[in-house]
């Protein structure tokens, strides 16, 4: 194995700790951020709706010898401020936000603006609150790291994604002007594109992971491999989906918009020339996992 290699394999996170709040740290790729910064040494505060698959993760990461504190809290509903309340007493190294979903995969103009306005709020206003409150710390500190998950939604407009691909694509360019803020400060800041991941949220919505052509990646890797480049921000995208940002970057939009169209569709096993409601998910948390 080369040095480079090694390094990417087996990171040093101690200028992480000694604690790491993960806000969606239940299942899947946060789940597997857990396992592995608890393997490095490091204390975990785990955030997440669902009690149950939070008690299970939580569990599984004190077996490795480090301390959890588990809050089974709706970030719409204040959760932030829970979190807040109950890291007010530790040294916080490192912030992933990993949270995020379409909870009203709905047409736009057919949809109800109160319940867009709690996807924004899930997806930008929670994150931009956390990212403020244990930002300003790390800043002091100077170093750190704070990592935003993100998606491939974000580089297109889907159909019943308008709202949630436009929060996800404002959280990109976010993480890259607050990448500039600090990086004189010591502190790493990284956006983190997810492709197609084999969590349990995409098997829930009945993705079709044996798609020809697909490139599906394992949550542990995703976890592994954006620990490994904390430090490579502003944008890491996970591997294997290059190539399809680089083609929804193209500056043809409607030539890039359709084409992801057609792709969502066979994804979800759905005839790729029905109508714009073929390729809509009907939960957007799918799409990064």
């Amino acid at each position: 194995m080369t040095e480079l290699a090694a390094a990417a394999t087996n990171p040093d996170l101690s200028t992480y700790g000694p604690w790491a709040v993960i806000a969606g740290g239940s299942e899947g790729v946060g789940a597997e951020f857990a396992r592995q910064l608890a393997e490095a040494g490091i204390n975990l505060v785990l955030v997440a709706r669902k009690p149950g698959p939070l008690a299970e993760t939580a569990a599984t990461c004190r077996t490795l010898g480090v301390e959890v504190r588990a809050l089974a809290v709706d970030l719409i509903d204040d959760g932030v401020t829970e979190i807040i309340r109950a890291t007010d007493d530790i040294e916080v190294g490192l912030l992933i936000c990993n949270a995020g979903a379409n909870t009203h995969s709905m047409e736009f103009l057919d949809g109800d603006l109160l319940e867009f306005q709690r996807v924004i709020d899930l997806n930008i206003t929670a994150t931009l609150r956390l990212v403020q409150h244990f930002g300003g710390a790390l800043r002091i500190r100077r170093r750190g790291g704070i990592v935003i998950v993100g998606s491939l939604s974000e580089y297109a407009g889907s159909v019943r994604h308008t709202v949630y691909g436009g929060a996800k694509a404002f959280l990109r360019i976010f993480t890259e002007g607050l990448w500039l803020e600090l990086r004189d400060y010591g502190v790493h800041v990284l956006e983190l594109v997810l492709g197609v991941t084999r969590t349990p949220a995409m098997a829930r919505v009945g993705l079709n992971f044996d798609a020809p052509g697909l490139t599906v990646s394992e949550p542990a890797d995703v976890a592994r491999e954006g620990l490994a480049h904390l430090a490579d921000g502003p944008v890491w995208i996970v591997s294997g989906n290059t190539e399809s940002v680089a083609r929804r970057a193209d500056l043809d939009r409607a030539n890039v918009v359709l084409g992801a169209h057609r792709a969502m569709a066979r994804l979800m096993n759905l005839d790729p020339s029905a109508d714009s409601t073929a390729a809509a998910t009907p939960n957007g948390e799918a799409l990064h996992g």
